[in-house]
């Protein structure tokens, strides 16, 4: 033995060593980056094409109020809907897109997508002697 990192550590490896940020997006060939846009671009694409129906919308139905609760309280409603049929998570009819935007609000900010997620990055040192 050696006893230097480079004996442990494939070139791979040694890379990311070297320069943690090099790895993943940054170092990906444009054909790469092309196959792990399509997905993405295909669903938007898809999701473009959704409208709602008008009698789906009413002046008077539930707005962005409402709609902030109804987001807020999604996971509640969403179990409860499986049991239970005249529980459902989604007004209809409703305002349209102030409910709408009112409703991503209070899943995004205020319900299940409000945790606070951090990464925690460790390094870890192999020391040979």
């Amino acid at each position: 033995m050696s006893g230097g990192h480079g004996d442990l550590l494939n070139g791979a490896q040694r890379q990311a060593v070297a320069d943690p940020g090099a790895s993943g997006w940054a170092t990906a060939s444009a054909g790469e980056r092309l196959h792990r846009l399509a997905p993405i671009a295909a669903l938007t694409l898809l999701a473009a094409c959704a409208t709602q129906a008008s009698a789906g919308v009413e002046a008077e139905a539930p707005g962005f109020l409402l709609g902030v609760w109804h987001g807020f309280i999604f996971p509640v409603a969403w179990l409860l809907s499986l049991f239970m049929p005249d529980v459902a998570v989604y007004a209809v009819p409703n305002n349209g897109g102030w409910y709408d935007f009112g409703y991503f609000i209070g899943i995004v900010f205020l319900g299940v997508g409000a945790r606070k997620s951090r990464v925690v990055y460790r390094s870890r040192i192999v020391r040979v002697r």
